[in-house]
């Protein structure tokens, strides 16, 4: 069952780390994994060299991942953050919630390689109600138990990498 593609906002710098990750993961981590697996081999019998068969399964997860990233990159779109004071995608956004202010990065979780804030998805509640806000505005949002909650947008600025 092929799962649909859809675009990934990246920011440039999260980008950069996705591509520098997957050069790696195709060139160096790929070859050290073949040489651990020839080594294992080399051992004698497969069926109990524990070695050789978390070096197989290391393989997997590589491959895995490198397909990932492959499908990641192809879709991406570097986004361009909104002006300050309007949140949208890429905005780093301070809140106020519940009486103390966070913040967060408002984007795709594959911008959280790049950035040392938490990140919220645009899709997930709290993220659908401040899209588009200005700083000062306050907005609601139910919680998936339907809970009404009011946040307080305090600041909204492009993240700079």
């Amino acid at each position: 069952m092929a799962e649909e593609e859809k675009t990934i906002l990246l920011t440039q710098e999260a980008y950069d780390k996705m591509k520098q990750e997957l050069e790696y993961r195709e060139g160096q981590y790929r070859d050290e994994i073949t040489e651990r697996i020839a080594a294992a081999r080399a051992e004698g019998d497969l069926s109990e060299n524990g070695g050789y068969q978390a070096a197989r399964e290391e393989q997997g997860k590589n491959e895995g991942r490198i397909n990932e990233l492959t499908v990641k990159l192809r879709n991406a779109k570097i986004l361009q953050a909104p002006k300050a004071g309007t949140v949208g995608n890429g905005s780093v956004v301070t809140l106020e919630l519940a009486g103390k202010e966070m913040t967060y990065v408002l984007g795709s979780r594959d911008i959280a390689v790049a950035t040392d804030y938490d990140v919220i998805s645009p899709e997930s509640p709290i993220g659908a109600a401040i899209m588009g806000s200005k700083a000062g505005d306050t907005v609601s949002y139910a919680t998936p138990t339907g809970r009404e909650i009011s946040v307080t947008i305090k600041d909204a600025k492009p993240l700079q990498s």
